[in-house]
């Protein structure tokens, strides 16, 4: 997995400033407990810390390739590739050798073999920079669908890089400033490509190349979701949806450290779990090792509402009892979620403000767990935005709405409601915002002639989830993950199954009258019943009333400061969300008032902590 950072200069020599890297890199150190190293050379450095997962001993990166004892090319890399076997066998019988058994060695032939154009040949998550000393030319380069995080800074005379913000901010260079644009995108859920919130700090677009040269920086794009008339019928759609996902979750099992697989009890993880089950039984003759997260009460308080219908517990206990796994619950309290140790470490790993509060917090005390017993977890990311799973993918309202699909559900859970009492949704001119930042979108997505109106429509819902909403969900879970040193794979983004299922007709997503129709066919008889019938249900938050009233003394405590956030928020407006009744605040996730006040105590912290420092006044 691992974490890299670099900086390149035209002007300088960079063996004669070793400081600065190493800051950059040591920022990494989470991401990659096992090792780290750097190279240097007189116009590129780059760093790595590294987290062991495949050729623990021959792995060690930065990882240069040298042709008559000169290096030509080096590489600093994170995340996996898949089809690596495949590649080096190819790279083999092209005259190619090779000194390690790591994908990063395939990496980095790949490149010197076919240039540029490597890209389209991988398989995996990944974030890389490969420095071309015979060109001077360096190359960012990022999955297709953005599971690995990487950004960089265009400085005066070339570019920092990393794979998270606070490599960049490393480097004195460049300074922690956010913008009104930046606290539009905090606050407007648009998760716009390439904007990082930081003021002159860019992501690297999923399915981008950037080139870094004397001459500049240069943006192109190795894939993108394009549409294509699918011709295959409903039951050649089903086995091949089966086909490609027993290959994913087959090559995703690859690895020299143990290995288990996250269990919520819904569709999606249980049949990621269940495949995991197969192969790894194949193989090794081993029961999967799966992991759940629960709420200390949450079952016994648990009351349905427009989110979740159920608790996951009793789906998960028939999941472990049907496949055979060697089961773990992870049970948290409020003290867990609370813990100002639990916030700040969540916080620091995100680089913003969190979205969701307690989502973020329970993750990342999921993933400490985890990583007791497992260094590579499997998890189901992307399936609700690729087959349809969501609510809202099934809500005229939603639909006919000229807007994101996730942001009526913003309006009724009282998020958007919550922002205009503080002030911030006129002040930051949000509806704006988010309405150009639509349009911006919709502009992108490819037509397909002959698409009936509805059928059109449903493309465009699917093509914003994949390309805005999932990747806010990636970061995430990349970031919290990775703080805990726990790599996270995620089968359903293998860009296969991506492409062929984004070109499903909506009729055939739908065609037994529920979400989500092709992945339940594909794979019910790997299944319980009662998960194969469950209805779609997120990822847990807690609904205790206890854990709303200490978020309320928080906010309470805030609203009574000098905090920097008074720049931005309404005093008047807060104290009145504080007036609600008790219970206004017990629902969370994503869109809720009850995130929106999560999301102000981590604003203050973020700038009275974590050093960021707002462009001008609001009010």
């Amino acid at each position: 997995m691992c974490g890299i950072a670099g900086w390149v200069s035209y002007s300088r020599d960079l063996t004669r400033h070793p400081g600065e890297l190493d800051a950059m890199v040591a920022t990494m150190a989470l991401r990659g407990p096992d090792a780290g190293g750097v190279w240097r050379g007189p116009h590129a450095a780059l760093g790595h810390r590294r987290l062991a997962v495949i050729d623990l001993e021959g792995g060690a990166q930065p990882m240069a390739a040298e042709d008559a004892g000169q290096v030509s090319a080096v590489i600093t890399y994170s995340g996996e590739v898949y089809n690596f076997r495949e590649l080096r066998d190819e790279l083999r019988r092209r005259g190619h050798g090779f000194r390690t058994a790591s994908d990063t060695e395939v990496v980095l032939r790949a490149y010197l073999e076919w240039g540029v154009g490597f890209a389209e040949r991988l398989n995996g998550m990944f974030a890389f920079a490969i420095w071309d000393a015979r060109t001077e030319e360096l190359l960012l380069v990022r999955d297709r669908m953005g599971v690995k995080p990487l950004f960089y800074h265009v400085t005066e005379d070339g570019v920092l890089f990393g794979s998270e913000h606070k490599a960049i901010l490393a480097h004195p260079a460049a300074e922690a400033v956010v913008d009104l644009d930046g606290l539009r995108e905090v606050f407007g859920l648009t998760m716009t490509p390439e904007h990082a919130v930081l003021r002159d700090v860019r992501a690297v677009r999923p399915g981008g190349i950037v080139r870094v040269s004397r001459g500049g920086v240069r943006k192109t794009r190795y894939w993108r979701l394009e549409s294509r008339r699918h011709t295959d019928d409903l039951a050649t759609t089903v086995r091949t949806v089966r086909e490609i996902l027993e290959d994913t979750v087959r090559r995703q099992l690859i690895a020299d450290v143990p290995l288990c697989s996250l269990l919520s009890g819904g569709l999606d993880s249980s049949a990621v779990t269940a495949l995991a089950a197969r192969g790894l039984a194949d193989e090794t003759g081993r029961k999967v090792r799966t992991f759940s997260v629960d709420f200390a009460g949450h079952s016994e308080r648990f009351r349905p509402n427009a989110v979740w219908e159920s608790p996951d517990a009793p789906y998960v206990a028939d999941a472990v009892r049907h496949i055979g796994a060697d089961h773990e619950d992870i049970v948290l309290d409020n003290a867990d979620l609370l813990s100002p140790g639990v916030r700040g470490a969540v916080r620091r790993a995100l680089d913003l403000p969190t979205v969701t509060g307690d989502m973020e917090y329970s993750l990342y005390l999921l993933f400490q767990a985890v990583r007791k017993r497992s260094t590579v977890a499997l998890s189901g990311e992307s399936a609700d935005e690729l087959f349809g799973g969501y609510n809202h993918f099934h809500d005229p309202a939603v639909l006919r709405s000229a807007t994101f699909p996730w942001h009526l559900p913003f309006r009724r859970a009282g998020g958007q409601e919550a922002l205009r009492a503080i002030g911030l949704w006129d002040a930051l001119e949000l509806e704006s915002h988010i309405e150009q930042r639509y349009k911006e979108a919709i502009a992108e997505i490819p037509d397909l002639d002959g698409e009936s109106p509805d059928e059109a429509r449903m493309r465009e819902i699917g093509y914003l989830h994949l390309t805005r909403f999932v990747t806010f969900l990636l970061d995430r879970k990349d970031r919290v993950s990775m703080a805990t040193g726990l790599e996270v794979r995620v089968p359903f983004c293998d860009h296969r199954l991506v492409e062929y299922v984004f070109n499903a007709p909506w009729a055939m997503k739908t065609f037994d009258g529920r979400e989500k129709s092709l992945l339940r066919a594909a794979t019910e008889d790997l299944l319980p019943r009662s998960v194969v019938e469950r209805k779609k249900s997120p990822y847990p938050s807690t609904q205790d009333v206890a854990y709303e009233s200490a978020l309320r003394e928080r906010v309470a405590a805030l609203a009574a400061s000098d905090s920097p956030v008074f720049d931005l928020v309404d005093r008047r407006g807060l104290r009145g969300l504080l007036d609600r009744p008790p219970g206004a605040f017990a629902i969370g996730g994503p869109y809720s008032a009850r995130a929106v006040l999560e999301r102000l105590i981590d604003l203050d912290l973020w700038f009275r902590e974590d050093g960021v420092r707002p462009a001008g006044r609001v009010r």
